[in-house]
């Protein structure tokens, strides 16, 4: 559990709406035979009706519960379902409760069959902090967690979890907790503001006895669209989950985010010019990634800017995207307790085609590291139309690094500051960009630095090797002179050929 909260409060805030009409409407399904279309047919037949805002009917104790009060209503690990069973797979149940007030129905798939799991006090431990429950009242359900032995054998550890709006996140083995996807992203960066489409019901298919993988299947539900999702999780090596979705729009002209993943990025090496900080570098995330089908790798660092900042990267044959985490030692942060090089990356593969489009980045100024202020997401070129249902299908790797096979050198660190001497007066930055990679290690003449800017001017770019790093470092000169914004763009070339993954960065003012 983290207290980050810029896109995880606004979500739930959003979903705070009292009406009851959802939960008055529901039928009793227990024993109801459940099929692979079953949630389709649901999501379906609500988006032709209109939009009925969740309730969350939340006693007052527990609606305004604080950060350390909620923790302190815990699950009992002995009522996991499966407990003891022998399979590969518990499911914890988390409260409501926080920032997570909206209820969520959590049903098992036993057999073929729906079995809804009943909200029940004894499933949790109120500390002292919480305090005991509201007498007649029942902590309800916000969320799920899934545990297996990733990390031991006889260990059940967390591998994935759902909760708050349509967030869910993963760890492999050896990692904690750090960034998050989300089911779906509409009108991110809009001037109008965002929607935030949310899981009103999970059902989780029981796991046979060895099975590596576990199935949930989720109902989406929004102002603008209704959708059902089936994620397929394997824990482990790393974890992946491979998703599939059926939207149905409810309303014209809707501007879609697939696959969103949010992030923290409040400081690296690159112009630490607004940090006061002990430590060497604060992040859950410290580049997005591009891959397409011809074998082109983007390297784009993340910044956390005085403005609100969204970049667009035209695609084609988009092969994966994904928010990564490269600095992978103690020493590349100096933080004792935060874990940040244990964080995960998260790859995104698309299944099948996704058609035109665009990778897009949005960058939210911060100021503190509790709030998450990075967002990356495929948006299709066309916006969703009503009456029409779009189909499409992803996996989700939370591995250490990009899960690619390339010979192509990459970057393995970015960093900048006003440049030292007489340049210092006229604005100048000076940046070192660090590549390595078996390419680099073996060739016996440096690579030639292609560079260029849109704006500015910029210096004859050094290279020189790196012992450190068996690489090489790229050193340049950022002359802004009058510019308000300059976009750099930085390759390595051997024998006429592009021998790394393209670097871009953004210099603002």
């Amino acid at each position: 559990m983290t207290g980050r909260a810029v896109f995880l409060l606004l979500a739930c805030l959003t979903l705070g709406l009292a009406n009851a009409g959802w939960a008055q409407g529901r039928a009793d399904t227990r024993g109801t035979a459940f099929t692979a279309s079953y949630v389709d047919g649901l999501a379906a037949g609500m988006a032709g009706k209109p939009f009925t805002p969740p309730s969350a009917n939340l006693p007052e104790q527990w609606a305004h519960l604080g950060y350390d009060q909620y923790r302190d209503v815990r699950f009992r690990a002995e009522r996991a379902v499966w407990r003891a069973q022998g399979r590969n797979f518990e499911l914890h149940l988390l409260p409501s409760g926080w920032l997570f007030k909206q209820p969520v129905d959590i049903h098992i798939v036993e057999g073929g069959r729906i079995q809804p799991i009943q909200p029940d006090n004894a499933l949790f431990e109120f500390g002292s902090l919480a305090g005991p429950p509201p007498q007649d009242k029942t902590m309800t359900f916000s969320g799920l967690r899934v545990n297996g032995p990733i990390n031991r054998a006889n260990v059940f550890d967390e591998i994935a979890v759902f909760q708050g709006a349509s967030y869910f996140r993963a760890v492999s083995r050896g990692q904690v907790y750090g960034l998050s996807a989300r089911g779906l992203a509409i009108d991110t960066g809009e001037q109008k503001g965002e929607e935030f489409p949310f899981f009103r019901s999970f059902w989780i298919e029981t796991p046979p006895k060895g099975a590596r993988h576990i199935v949930v299947h989720a109902l989406l539900d929004s102002l603008s669209t209704t959708g059902a999702y089936t994620f397929r999780i394997a824990g482990g090596a790393p974890t992946t989950m491979d998703v599939d979705v059926r939207l149905y729009p409810r309303q014209d002209g809707m501007r879609v985010g697939l696959a969103p993943l949010t992030s923290m990025f409040l400081f690296s090496g690159i112009d630490r010019s607004r940090i006061s900080d002990f430590r060497r570098a604060v992040h859950d995330s410290e580049g997005l990634a591009i891959a397409n089908a011809a074998g082109e790798l983007i390297w784009r660092p993340l910044a956390n800017p005085k403005r609100l900042q969204i970049s667009e990267f035209m695609v084609q044959n988009l092969v994966g995207f994904g928010l990564i985490q490269r600095s992978r030692t103690l020493t590349d942060f100096g933080d004792l307790e935060a874990n940040y090089e244990r964080r995960p990356s998260a790859w995104i593969e698309p299944r099948g085609l996704w058609g035109d489009g665009s990778v897009h980045l949005v960058e939210i100024p911060s100021e503190e590291e509790i709030h998450d202020n990075i967002v990356a997401y495929w948006r299709p070129r066309e916006p969703y139309r009503k009456s029409e249902t779009y189909k499409f299908s992803y996996r989700v790797v939370w591995s250490d690094a990009v899960p690619l096979r390339s010979q192509k050198a990459i970057v393995r660190a970015t960093s900048s500051g006003l440049a030292n001497g007489p340049p210092r007066k006229t604005g100048a930055v000076r940046y070192a960009v660090d590549f390595s990679g078996p390419v680099l290690a073996t060739m016996r003449e440096l690579p030639e630095a292609a560079l260029s800017a849109t704006a500015g001017k910029l210096d004859a770019p050094v290279v020189q090797r790196n012992p450190a790093t068996g690489g090489v470092r790229v050193d340049f000169m950022l002359r802004p002179e009058s510019a308000e914004l300059v976009e750099l763009r930085l390759e390595l070339k051997g024998g006429g050929k592009t021998i790394s993954e393209t670097w871009l960065s953004r210099w603002a003012k």
